[in-house]
């Protein structure tokens, strides 16, 4: 079970990286994947209750932002 979780761990990461110099949709799905994955085991190994939940806005409003840049045309490359 550690192998699976850690191998989607690291796919994801991996899709982020991509995306610094491959299209940048790359990095907008690495991201809320990555956050979206793992909300769910921070929020239970995290004393402070606000963190998780602090972590995936911050991260949904970045990739929201990017999805918003290249709907507009910005090329980041």
């Amino acid at each position: 079970m550690i192998a699976v979780e850690g191998g989607i761990s690291v796919a994801l990461v991996v899709v982020t990286a991509a995306g610094v110099t491959r299209p940048t949709w790359l990095l907008v799905a690495g991201l809320a994947g990555y956050r979206s994955r793992t909300y769910g085991h921070t929020a239970t190994l995290l004393p402070t209750r606000w963190w998780p939940p602090f972590c995936l806005v911050i991260d949904f409003v970045a990739a929201a932002i990017l999805v918003v840049l290249l709907a507009v045309g910005v090329d980041f490359h």
